[in-house]
């Protein structure tokens, strides 16, 4: 158990010299717990609002990345389209120039 020490003025150390000291911190004890239980409840007020700013700030975060998540899908869409368009065109442009190919050996 850590040592308490309580230090008071000359003429309030002479009244509580003649006091009883028991009943008089069971008297106060009441009073020291509400003022530690008010210190307390103000500690986690402010702890609940740095942790809802915190929450915002990752609410703030999720919303850009679902953003970021749906473009790039979109994006992602775009780009297979494309590459289906320019296969096709590719597969076309091959055939076509097979068949050029083979005009030119038939005329030689």
């Amino acid at each position: 158990m850590e040592k308490i020490e309580i230090r008071v003025e000359k003429e309030r150390f002479k009244e509580l010299k003649n006091a009883d000291i028991t009943e008089l911190i069971k008297k106060n004890l009441s009073k020291a717990e509400r003022t530690l239980q008010a210190e307390r409840e103000i500690f986690l007020l402010k702890t609940k609002v740095k942790l809802e700013e915190k929450l915002q700030e990752i609410e703030a975060e999720l919303e850009e990345l679902r953003k970021f998540y749906k473009k790039a899908l979109e994006d992602k869409e775009l780009m297979l389209e494309i590459r289906k368009k320019l296969q096709t065109e590719n597969k076309e442009l091959k055939k076509e120039l097979e068949a050029k190919k083979r005009e030119s050996n038939n005329k030689t």
